[in-house]
C-alpha cells in the first residue's frame, strides 16, 4: 500500500514539473524527410457555409507540384485532411502568405484572424492579401509556366514592404491585428485581381471591423497611400492634368473643433515634376504657379471624395479618432466617435512646394 502511494507521489511530481515547464510527454515529428513547411495557404467561400482551402504541395521540393484543394468546416480541419491525403506531414512554421478570397473577406474573417493569432507555430509577420478571382485556378494554370509562383509573390510583398515606396499596401499579421483590435482603427489589406493568367495590383480594402466595406483603386488608392503609408509617394500620375510628379512626400495635420463638428485635414506636400504634357510654360512663374493651383485644387477635391467615402462606410481607417483624445480626459466611445465622423464636415486644405522641370544630368 505505502508503495502504490510512493509511485502515485512520484508520478504526480513528474507531471506537475511537466506542467510547469510547458512540456508535454509527447513529441512532434522534426524529422525533415517527412516534413511539407507550407509557404502560403489560400481561403475562399466553399458551398454551404464551409471555406475552401488550398496550397502547392510538396512546396520546397524538386518534386512535381501540385495545387491541393479542400473544402473544410473549420481552417484546422483542411491542415488535417491535407495530412491524411499527403505523404508528408504539414507544418505551419514556415508560412509567408495568407490570401484571402474577396467573398470571403465580405462575410468576415475574425475567425481566420484568431486561428492564425493562437498558433504558436504562425509568424505575426506573414503577409495578408485579399484576391479577386479564382486564386487556385490561377494556380492550376500557371504552375507548369511559373513553378516558384508563391515564392515570387511572396518575394514582390516583401520588396514593398522594405522599400516603403507608397506602391501599394503591405499589411502583415501584426499590423492587421493591431488595426482591428485598437480604438479608433479600422483595418486594410492590399487587393490583387486574376487578370488575363496574371496576377495584378488593384488597389486597397477597407475593412469595417473584420468585413470588407469596399475597395478603393487607381487614383484614390494613391491618395490613401499618400496619407497613410508613411507619407511617400515615388511616382503621382495626375492624367487629368497631365502631369506626373515625383519623389512626393507629405506631413499631414487633423484639427478637430471643440463641439466635434468640423474637422480640417492639411496636407503638406514637397515635391518635383517629374512629367508634364499640359499646355502651359513651367519655366514662366505664372504658368508654374498656376499648374501648382490646378494640382491643390485636383488633389483637395479627389481627397474630399475619398474622405466622404469613408463616412459613408463608417470606416476610419486613416485612424482620424485618435485626434479627439485629450490629456487628463476621458477617451470617447468608438462607436460615438464614428457616428460624430459620418456627420462631420471636412475641409481639405493641401499646400505645395513643387520644383519645376530640372535638368537633373546637368546638360
Amino acid at each position: 500500500m505505502r508503495l502504490r502511494k510512493k509511485m502515485a507521489k512520484k508520478f504526480s511530481i513528474i507531471f506537475f514539473a511537466l506542467w510547469l515547464t510547458g512540456c508535454a510527454p509527447f513529441t512532434e515529428n522534426n524529422i525533415i524527410e517527412e516534413l511539407a513547411p507550407v509557404t502560403f495557404l489560400s481561403l475562399s467561400k466553399g458551398d454551404e457555409g464551409k471555406i475552401k482551402i488550398s496550397t502547392i504541395l510538396p512546396p520546397l521540393s524538386k518534386e512535381k507540384k501540385s495545387v491541393m484543394t479542400q473544402e473544410v468546416s473549420l481552417i484546422k480541419e483542411g491542415l488535417m485532411d491535407f495530412n491524411f491525403n499527403f505523404y508528408q506531414e504539414m507544418k505551419s512554421g514556415q508560412m509567408r502568405m495568407l490570401i484571402i478570397n474577396e467573398d470571403l473577406g465580405k462575410e468576415g474573417i475574425m475567425s481566420v484572424i484568431n486561428v492564425l493569432l493562437n498558433d504558436p507555430d504562425i509568424s505575426l509577420r506573414i503577409y495578408l492579401v485579399i484576391v479577386k478571382g479564382n486564386f487556385e485556378e490561377y494556380l492550376e494554370n500557371q504552375l507548369d509556366q511559373q513553378e516558384n509562383l508563391d515564392y515570387s509573390f511572396y518575394r514582390m510583398l516583401k520588396h514593398y514592404e522594405e522599400k516603403n515606396q507608397g506602391e501599394l499596401s503591405v499589411i502583415n499579421l501584426h499590423e492587421f491585428k493591431n488595426l482591428l483590435y485598437t480604438p479608433y482603427s479600422d483595418p486594410f489589406l492590399p487587393v490583387f485581381k486574376i487578370e488575363n493568367d496574371a496576377i495584378i495590383y488593384e488597389g486597397t480594402a477597407l475593412f469595417q471591423n473584420d468585413k470588407l466595406a469596399e475597395i478603393i483603386t487607381t487614383f484614390d488608392d494613391r491618395i490613401f497611400q499618400l496619407l497613410n503609408n508613411d507619407h511617400y509617394l515615388a511616382v503621382l500620375p495626375i492624367p487629368e492634368i497631365e502631369v506626373v510628379l515625383g519623389h512626393v512626400r507629405s506631413k499631414t495635420k487633423v484639427d478637430i473643433n471643440k463641439s466635434l463638428s468640423k474637422m480640417t485635414y492639411t496636407v503638406n506636400v514637397d515635391s518635383r515634376i517629374e512629367e508634364y504634357r499640359g499646355e502651359k510654360q513651367l519655366f514662366d512663374p505664372k504658368d508654374l504657379e498656376d499648374l501648382k493651383k490646378d494640382i491643390q485644387s485636383n488633389l483637395e477635391r479627389q481627397t474630399q471624395e475619398l474622405l466622404k467615402k469613408m463616412q459613408e462606410l463608417n470606416v476610419d481607417p486613416l485612424q482620424l479618432g485618435i485626434h479627439t483624445l485629450k490629456p487628463f480626459s476621458k477617451p470617447m466611445d468608438e462607436k460615438k466617435w464614428i457616428k460624430l465622423f459620418e456627420k462631420m464636415e471636412i475641409k481639405i486644405d493641401y499646400q505645395f512646394n513643387i520644383q519645376p522641370l530640372t535638368d537633373s544630368n546637368g546638360h
